[in-house]
C-alpha cells in the first residue's frame, strides 16, 4: 500500500472534488509543485476498449507542438546514405552491426531507436531485448524508414509514442510544470485529439471514460473531456 508525504497531502487537501477543466487543472498542478525539480506532467487516459478483442487495440505517435521538455536519444540503425542524414540531423548514435553488437551486450543507452527497413532484417533478432523496453522500431510509430533524418527531426522535437496497457488505459508525458499554462494545454488538446484518432472502429458506446492529470510527484486531477 502506497503512502504519500505530507506535502502530497497538503495538497490533496486543496482539491474540490469537481471535475476540472483543463486549462484549470493545468494551473492548479503549476501552483501547487509537490517535488522541488521540475515535474513531468502527465495524462492519463480511461478508455472504454475491450482488452480482450485484438481489433480494439489503441497505439499510435503524436507531434507535442510545445516539446516535452525532455532531451531525447535516438539511436538510428542505419548504413550508407541513411546513416549520414540521420548523423546531420542530430542523431545521438548511428550504426549498424555495431550497434546492434552493443545492444546484444547490454547497451540500452538510448530512449527512441530508428531503423531503416534493411537493418531491421537484423534488428528484429533482438526483440527479446528491445521489445519489453518499448524500444522496438516500428511502422506504425515511424521509426522504420528510409528517411532517417526527418524521423530523428521528429523525435527529437517532442515526438511520443502512446499505446494502451492491459487495462486499457493510455498514458504519455505532455511537457514540464515549468511549461507555460498555454503549452501544456497545446499539447494536451494535442494528444488528446491523436488518441482520438485512433478509436477502433468496432467500439460502441464511449471511447474515453475518463482523463486525469497529474504531475510526477504530485495528485491526480479528473478533466473534463470529450472522447
Amino acid at each position: 500500500m502506497s503512502r504519500h508525504g505530507k506535502k502530497h497531502i497538503d495538497i490533496s487537501k486543496k482539491l474540490s472534488g469537481e471535475v476540472y477543466e483543463l486549462d484549470n487543472a493545468v494551473q492548479f498542478l503549476r501552483e501547487n509543485p509537490a517535488a522541488k525539480f521540475d515535474e513531468s506532467v502527465e495524462l492519463a487516459v480511461r478508455t472504454g476498449v475491450d482488452t480482450a478483442k485484438s481489433d480494439q487495440s489503441v497505439r499510435g505517435t503524436v507531434s507535442l507542438p510545445f516539446g516535452t521538455g525532455k532531451k531525447v536519444r535516438v539511436a538510428v540503425f542505419a548504413n550508407g546514405p541513411a546513416a549520414e542524414a540521420a548523423t546531420a540531423a542530430g542523431a545521438d548514435h548511428v550504426g549498424f552491426e555495431d550497434l546492434i553488437e552493443k545492444v546484444k551486450g547490454g547497451w540500452l543507452d538510448f530512449d527512441v531507436a530508428v531503423a531503416t527497413p534493411e537493418a531491421m532484417k537484423e534488428l528484429r533478432k533482438l526483440g527479446k531485448i528491445l521489445g519489453p523496453r518499448g524500444l522496438m522500431p516500428n511502422p506504425k510509430t515511424g521509426t522504420v524508414t528510409d528517411d532517417t533524418a526527418s524521423a530523428v527531426t521528429q523525435c527529437k522535437a517532442g515526438r511520443v509514442e502512446f499505446r494502451m496497457d492491459k487495462n486499457g488505459n493510455v498514458q504519455l508525458p505532455i511537457g514540464k510544470l515549468s511549461f507555460a499554462v498555454e503549452s501544456l494545454v497545446g499539447n494536451a488538446n494535442t494528444a488528446l485529439d491523436a488518441i482520438r484518432a485512433q478509436r477502433p472502429s468496432s467500439l460502441k458506446g464511449p471511447f474515453f471514460k475518463s482523463c486525469t492529470l497529474s504531475s510526477t510527484m504530485g495528485v491526480g486531477l479528473r478533466v473534463n473531456v470529450q472522447g
